[in-house]
């Protein structure tokens, strides 16, 4: 008997599970896809040119508040969660709903989607957003590349736009950012690397980026996105800790997951966090991964012109995913303006404009941030005004990329930027090295 399926994402995980998982199995049918965490992702359609032979239409997406409808009209036999960043609870309470309304509920194991790669595959894993992944993948490849490999760096998908132009997108140039209509969070995680000298790629079809990848890599680093995990067998897999946040290795989906599967695991931010915090964190390594090896990590700071800060009323812009669904109250900025003395950090909630007011609206949490938020021009034109609405002396970008080359702003602004930087013995190279021999035989 067919088994009638949804599965839930957010523009990610959801298609890469579909792609490998049900497409081609004439024991599914997949009725439709949700979408949740993401803006206007909901009511587009997964195209029938992605969506393979079985489905001729294409499978539509549908907004999460849509899910028990959905089982209900249609009769479906199983949900398939497929998103990351979840506090265990809340997957719970999503699969009692599941359940109640006649469907069952599934996660699908991390090994049944890793594709396998010719080439030797570095993941950079995380048990929640805004441990600070991308600076590790920054390091991680200049470490990699000091050993004579080429790399090549894979991103977590996030596929916002038009699918059928996104299937594999390769970036080695700012032209192709421009070309490909990045939005502002796929620019701050490709710039960077970009600006290093990387090729980059992400995109839909990930068996497509992988054979891709393969032709110009000697190493293949995942660069992985919203704690997920790799969506290719990773023969080193490294895993981001925040002492910031201690517990919450062991009570979100599917970080748990990526901590249990550690093979380095490094505490970062060592050097903001509470000593007692970061004991914890390390107790709970030692615990549930004991194979793993722990290097401790700081977050570093860079200010060209720190003095500007002191005495001045500061609006401070964060990443964005790092504050909305990954929790955090604040981010680099909110430590930089605190160490160099700034007189106040402006609250932009009363100034918010549009897509950004909602953002308030669904993360109450957040109060003297503004997270940067950008999925397409309409927001971002929406983010401008908000920092151009707001009453301050300067305003302070702690995001991976210029955002004030994207954005037209109207006040005096400074950037912080912040790099991975080790925190004594073993470091991050001397582990790195070591296993990377062991795979060479």
């Amino acid at each position: 008997m067919i088994e009638k399926v949804i599965i839930m994402g957010a523009a990610g995980r959801d298609f890469h599970n579909f792609n490998v998982y049900f497409k081609d199995n004439p024991r599914y049918k997949v009725i439709a896809l949700t979408a949740t965490q993401i803006p206007d992702i909901a009511g587009r359609v997964y195209p029938p040119s992605l969506a393979g032979d079985l489905y001729p239409q294409g499978i539509p997406i549908y907004h999460e508040k849509e899910l028990c409808r959905l089982i209900r009209k249609h009769a479906v036999d199983l949900v398939a969660f497929s998103y990351s960043d979840i506090a265990h609870t809340d997957i719970m309470h999503i699969a009692s709903s599941v359940m109640a309304a006649g469907a069952d509920f599934t996660l699908i194991g991390a090994t049944y989607t890793m594709l396998r790669s010719r080439k030797p595959v570095v993941a950079i894993c995380a048990v929640r957003t805004g441990c600070g992944k991308s600076q590790t993948t920054r390091h991680v490849c200049s470490i990699l590349q000091d050993m004579g490999k080429k790399v090549v760096a894979v991103r977590h998908p996030m596929p916002y736009g038009d699918l059928t132009r996104q299937v594999v997108q390769r970036f080695a140039s700012y032209e192709d950012f421009e070309t490909h209509k990045c939005t502002i969070e796929e620019r701050e995680e490709y710039e960077p690397l970009v600006d290093q000298g990387l090729v980059v790629y992400a995109g839909v079809d990930y068996k497509k980026i992988l054979a891709a990848a393969e032709t110009e890599a000697d190493v293949v680093v995942w660069d992985g996105g919203n704690n997920d995990t790799p969506f290719f067998y990773p023969d080193v897999h490294i895993t981001l800790f925040d002492p910031h946040r201690p517990g919450h290795e062991r009570l979100y989906y599917p970080g748990e997951t990526n901590m249990l599967m550690a093979d380095i695991a490094v505490i970062n931010k060592v050097d903001s966090a509470p000593g007692d915090q970061v004991g914890k964190v390390r107790a709970t390594i030692e615990k549930f991964a004991p194979l793993a090896d722990i290097v401790l990590a700081e977050s570093a700071l860079k200010i060209e012109t720190p003095e500007l800060i002191q005495g001045k009323r500061v609006l401070v812009v964060e990443d964005g995913p790092t504050l909305t669904h990954g929790g955090m109250e604040f981010g680099a900025g909110v430590l930089a303006a605190e160490r160099f003395q700034a007189r106040e950090l402006v609250n932009p909630r009363q100034y918010a404009v549009g897509s950004i007011c909602t953002t308030y609206e669904q993360y109450p949490h957040l109060q003297r941030v503004l997270p940067a938020m950008g999925y397409g021009g309409k927001q971002m034109k929406e983010l401008a005004a908000t920092i151009n609405q707001t009453s301050c002396d300067l305003v302070l970008f702690a995001t991976p990329i210029d955002l004030p080359h994207l954005l037209t702003i109207n006040k005096p602004t400074l950037r912080v930027k912040y790099a991975y930087k080790d925190h004594g013995e073993p470091t991050l190279k001397t582990v790195l090295e070591q296993r990377m021999r062991q795979l060479a035989g």
